[in-house]
């Protein structure tokens, strides 16, 4: 079997996975959140299938897995934020507009449909759900999409290895900011009933 090639089993799940909203109702319904609890991760899509778990970069190399077997481009978008994690999203693009699949612990931070025109105003309909502990809003920026071809000599889809150079990538590239500094000086906390909206459903 060529390298970067799922087998037949592992083609005719993705086969199945016609449109983006079925990738990511297999992601939230079949796969569960990744806690690193032996450690850090960063599995293949042929890893998060067999282990059924993942955490939002390896839902999105996922999503974007899914995605190619379909006909789109494997395209990730990665969110940055202040005093809490980044979140990375896969990608795609129909009808002229940008719509997002990802694994998140947080409700807010899931799909999207592709209604955004740009891929700052798909970023910003992160912005109100994207907050920590402490009920921060702390998304800042987003990067150009990546599209993981450039990682088919190291087999993102389908190898055992983790996939750092991934990781390591989308933080040196560059990233575009969301918000001016006048606006981020007088940002609110997040409105509580919101706050707890977004953990239903947290592992």
């Amino acid at each position: 079997m060529p390298a970067n090639e799922f087998d037949p089993r592992e083609r005719a799940l993705f086969r199945r996975l016609t449109t983006p909203e079925r990738i990511q109702r297999f992601l939230d319904d079949e796969v569960g959140y990744n806690k690193e609890l032996s450690g850090p991760t960063c599995r293949s899509p042929r890893r998060v299938l067999r282990d059924r778990l993942a955490h939002c970069l390896e839902g999105a190399l996922f999503g974007a897995a899914a995605l190619r077997v379909q006909g789109w481009e494997p395209l990730l978008l990665d969110l940055e934020a202040v005093r809490d994690d980044d979140h990375v999203l896969a990608i795609f693009r129909q009808r002229g507009a940008w719509g997002a699949i990802a694994k998140s612990n947080y409700s807010g931070l899931r799909f999207r449909e592709p209604v955004y025109r740009t891929l700052r105003e798909l970023a910003m309909s992160y912005f109100e759900h994207y907050y920590n502990l402490k009920g921060e809003k702390t998304l800042r920026t987003y990067s150009r999409p990546v599209n993981l071809r450039r990682f088919d000599n190291i087999e993102w889809m389908t190898t055992d290895e983790d996939l750092w150079p991934v990781s390591d990538y989308l933080f040196t590239i560059p990233h575009t900011e969301l918000l001016s500094p006048a606006a981020t000086r007088h940002l609110t906390r997040m409105d509580a009933r919101l706050f707890e909206a977004g953990k239903v459903g947290a592992a």
